[in-house]
């Protein structure tokens, strides 16, 4: 399969947040997936096509900018195999990751 790229610049008028204009290229990749890259944030995404690159990029410039997650419930957690009494987030960081 060639490789295709899809650029496209959303303008302020066209109902986007007028305080950013993202510049935002879409790539499909030889194995049939789309990366979406936003070329202000520097930040890539992948997805099985076009639409879930570009909700996945949304959901990681949101990560980033601290405007996107949550913290995880109780049943969440246990539902991976975690117990919420036993584990805690905080504290000092280990050397390593100072």
């Amino acid at each position: 399969m060639a490789q295709r790229a899809l650029a496209r610049s959303m303008s302020p008028d066209s109902g986007t947040d007028s305080a950013r204009t993202p510049s935002i290229t879409l790539t499909e990749n030889p194995d049939g997936k789309w990366t979406a890259r936003d070329l202000e944030a520097e930040i890539s995404a992948q997805g099985e096509t076009r639409q879930d690159a570009l909700e996945n990029l949304d959901a990681v410039v949101d990560a980033v900018r601290g405007q996107g997650g949550r913290e995880p419930s109780d049943e969440e957690l246990r539902e991976l195999g975690i117990d919420p009494e036993q584990n805690s987030s905080g504290g000092e960081l280990p050397d390593v990751l100072k």
